[in-house]
């Protein structure tokens, strides 16, 4: 029989759900304003890093939106679309990752062709912190899939197509597993580094920044077969470990 691994909650994972219940038991309404870092932090007793952190997660999944100068307000979603905690992802096997990818080679792709035609100065200022947060982390893999997924994330932001934007929200959870799964590889290859990943999504960056579409879309689809093949490897010699 297989078991599903059961992952520590982190405390920041605790708040994401205390908040998404919040908002799933209908005692936080679409359009109502959350209470400040500060505040939300008193009230949960945790460092405002975790309130953040707990934020961003809920912010990937479309469930609230941060309006600058104004606060942190819960988005309108469909009933449909809150049906899991944060903290239920499993780590997936290697089939849900293939699959998974090829939803990201479909996205993402266009995605960043889109993202070459309409960025703004702004968006290439959010994905440049990201590029910078992604090669501060080095080897704190933690970090690293935050940064990661913040790229992706402002890259769709870049692309200024709403129903664009909330495919990858609707996916972002499970990207940050196929990050985390990413990332444990550097353990087991000398060739494969987090440098390498950094250097791929810096290319992407710059095709985004020179407004040339096509090599956008080419080099974001060989940074996704990239990660194919480092967890291809991964698995293989994951099962004979």
């Amino acid at each position: 029989m297989n078991y599903k691994k059961i992952k520590p909650k982190k405390i920041y994972e605790e708040v994401a759900d205390a908040i998404y219940e919040l908002i799933r038991s209908g005692q936080l309404q679409p359009g109502d304003r959350l209470d400040s870092v500060q505040q939300l932090a008193e009230n949960f007793q945790v460092g405002r890093s975790a309130i953040r952190e707990a934020l961003t997660s809920l912010r990937a999944m479309g469930l609230i939106e941060m309006k600058q100068g104004e606060g942190t307000f819960v988005k309108e979603f469909e009933k449909d679309q809150i049906t899991f905690p944060l903290s239920t992802a499993i780590l997936m096997n290697k089939e849900d990752i293939t699959q998974l990818l090829e939803v990201r080679k479909i996205i993402e792709s266009g995605t960043a062709a889109a993202a070459a035609k309409r960025r703004s100065d702004q968006h290439l200022s959010m994905m440049e912190a990201a590029l910078e947060a992604m090669l501060n982390a080095k080897e704190d893999g933690e970090l690293g899939e935050k940064a990661d997924l913040q790229f992706h994330l402002a890259l769709a932001e870049a692309a200024q197509n709403q129903l664009l934007m909330s495919l990858m929200n609707h996916v972002s959870e499970l990207m940050v597993e196929t990050m985390r799964e990413t990332r444990k590889v550097w353990l087991f290859s000398k060739q494969t580094t987090i440098e390498l990943l950094y250097k791929e999504h810096l290319a992407v960056y710059e095709a985004i920044k020179n407004k040339d579409e096509e090599a956008a879309r080419k080099k974001m689809l060989h940074h996704l077969d990239n990660v194919g093949t480092i967890l291809e490897k991964y698995y293989n010699l994951h099962k004979n470990v």
